[in-house]
């Protein structure tokens, strides 16, 4: 499949890219589960994250930190999945 993230390097330069936050601590969250895994994720995994990323800060926080649980567009399965991973990050 040469239209998945994995195969396309410009596709993981943006992911990477689009996780860059403006609270530290959301950066820091987001840049250690990236370099963990990023080689790793599956493309229903990289719409969870490109999801979460579309959040404001304050909102992604609230999610990383469990004190929100995912609402509206981002209450997915796949966004939950992603985000106790990256809870436990």
């Amino acid at each position: 499949m040469s239209n998945n993230h994995q195969a396309d390097p410009a596709k993981r330069a943006r992911l990477r890219w689009r996780a860059r936050r403006g609270l530290l601590e959301n950066d820091l969250i987001v840049t250690r589960f990236l370099d963990a895994h990023e080689a790793n994720l599956t493309d229903e995994e990289v719409d969870a994250f490109s999801r979460l990323m579309d959040l404001s800060d304050n909102e992604l926080m609230d999610l990383l930190l469990a004190r929100k649980e995912p609402v509206g567009e981002v209450d997915l399965p796949h966004v939950h999945a992603l985000l106790a991973r990256l809870r436990a990050a």
